[in-house]
């Protein structure tokens, strides 16, 4: 018998993306949609697909996640962005471990990354393993504003499907996502790890990771997404050292 699935998806104004999404798990035992009070279609578009909905304030991703993985009817969860698809090959390969899970207490995912449509192979977007699929009881995520990841009390496979991420669709999202919202996150733990702002940092560490990705990593093998993604990535960082500057002199 294979033991049965929850899919987890946090929600928020994800009209335009959410559909596909839910196309690519609709096989779930369960789909459970965590949703930050959207003012959009979104949560007309769930219905179709599930009846547990739940609704919870939103401080973070990994705080709304942590909050929804008790929620799981099922002993295993898989947590899925609204950016993101399950594969059929993973589908197929998910279906199979959980009929025979034994061994392991949940399985890291390659995730394949898409710029604008493009596939990015290099630049470190590729493997880019998620430890997404996990007994619910036996994994939670890192206590960060961004960037957190599971941390699994148990032994950790590793599968062969893919997570498809669309992480970067257009100039909109891009603003909204990293430049507006995460940096403000990234700068609050930022401050909170007891760094602080140099001009030298804000010069140099954008500077760094812009030529770290596209040289060494071989970002440039992927054209222009792999340029604009190291850009991406450099003017991050960049804005992130304003916002932690910012914070610097409200204190003085």
């Amino acid at each position: 018998m294979r033991q049965k699935l929850t899919v987890i998806i946090p929600t928020f104004n994800s009209e335009p993306i959410i559909a596909p999404c839910l196309d690519s798990v609709k096989w779930a035992d369960e789909i459970l949609i965590v949703d930050s009070f959207s003012t959009d279609r979104t949560l007309e578009i769930c219905r179709a697909y599930t009846d547990r909905i739940l609704r919870h304030p939103y401080v973070n991703s990994a705080t709304q996640k942590n909050w929804a993985i008790p929620q799981a009817t099922h002993d295993w969860v898989l947590i899925v962005d609204t950016d993101e698809r399950v594969a059929d090959q993973l589908r197929e390969e998910i279906q199979a471990v959980l009929r025979n899970s034994e061994e392991y207490d949940g399985f890291r995912i390659p995730r394949r990354n898409y710029s604008f449509g493009k596939l990015l192979r290099h630049g470190g977007y590729y493997p880019d393993y998620q430890l997404r699929l996990f007994k619910r009881d036996l994994g939670s995520y890192e206590d960060r504003e961004v960037h957190a990841h599971v941390v699994l009390n148990g032994p950790v496979g590793t599968l062969k499907g893919h997570l498809l991420h669309y992480c970067e669709r257009d100039i909109d999202q891009i603003i909204q996502k990293y430049f507006i919202r995460y940096t403000v996150w990234e700068a609050q733990a930022r401050e909170r790890r007891g760094e602080t702002y140099s001009p030298v940092k804000l010069l140099t560490h954008p500077l760094g990771a812009f030529l770290y990705r596209y040289f060494w990593l071989l970002g440039f093998l992927d054209g222009l997404g792999g340029l604009r993604s190291a850009a991406i990535w450099s003017f991050y960082l960049f804005i992130t050292y304003l916002k932690l500057r910012a914070k610097t002199n409200l204190k003085t």
